[in-house]
């Protein structure tokens, strides 16, 4: 049985001082949910403070991004063994924000998921499509490419600690969400392709999440669908309000 994670990807927001606030809001509103992993993914500026002010609780923390080299000339790049000294669990990679704005492209999301297993980090690895390609119907042909080549050379024993998490690039921050039946669509079609990457045992134990737009209207719909494990929050992450989203 997949245990339903629900994570808050804060983005560029929350100062030190705003992320303890809203860290202690959030820390009694989802205290009672031991059977849903909760992740917050704050700023790296955030990250040591939330690490120790989530301490004994159900809360886990995560990175937004990592570089795949360990040590360098990389100015404003943070690194896995920085990540992972910091306290963090997780971290995401492959965003679609960061394919788009800062050129990520497939080969370096890979070169992040096999430094992140490297450093014990576990990657939420994120695909998706544009609205252009949902209308030209290459969804899950994109999809596919995107899994495939984020888990190259990732042997089934550390791809079962990945999560995937789909997040049609036209729902994020715009409002509209994908319905339960179209997420679910593409859901199922990662699992196939994880299915066929690794078999039908391990592909059943890999969690795949919804992101874009989740909200507290449409997280137990959505969760509820066969192949959907949970969401990769954005905007509604950064309010009391992702306790509905936790507690659905």
């Amino acid at each position: 049985m997949r245990k339903t994670i629900v994570a808050g990807n804060w983005k560029m927001n929350k100062t030190p001082k705003e992320a303890l606030e809203l860290i202690e809001t959030l820390k009694p509103l989802v205290a009672e949910r031991d059977d849903v992993e909760v992740v917050f993914c704050p700023p790296f500026i955030d990250l040591m403070l939330a690490v120790e002010a989530t301490k004994g609780t159900n809360i886990k923390i995560g990175a937004q991004n990592m570089y795949y080299e360990e040590s360098g000339a990389y100015t404003g790049e943070v690194a896995p063994n920085m990540v992972k000294e910091a306290g963090c669990e997780y971290v995401i990679l492959g965003h679609s924000e960061r394919r788009a704005y800062f050129g990520e492209t497939d080969e370096m999301i890979n070169k992040k998921v096999l430094k992140a297993f490297e450093h014990d980090l576990k990657p939420i690895i994120c695909v998706g499509e544009t609205l252009e390609q949902r209308e030209q119907g290459i969804t899950e042909d994109l999809v596919r490419l995107q899994i495939k080549i984020a888990l190259k050379d990732v042997p089934a024993e550390k791809a079962v600690l990945a999560v995937i998490a789909y997040e049609p690039v036209w729902a994020i921050g715009t409002g509209k969400t994908a319905t339960s039946v179209q997420a679910e669509e593409v859901c199922a079609a990662i699992r196939k392709v994880l299915c066929e990457i690794y078999g039908e045992e391990t592909a059943e134990k890999i969690r795949i999440q919804y992101g874009g737009s989740v909200n507290a209207g449409n997280a137990a719909e959505l969760f509820a669908m066969p192949n959907i494990d949970g969401g990769l929050v954005g905007g509604a992450s950064l309010k009391a309000d992702f306790a509905k989203i936790v507690n659905y």
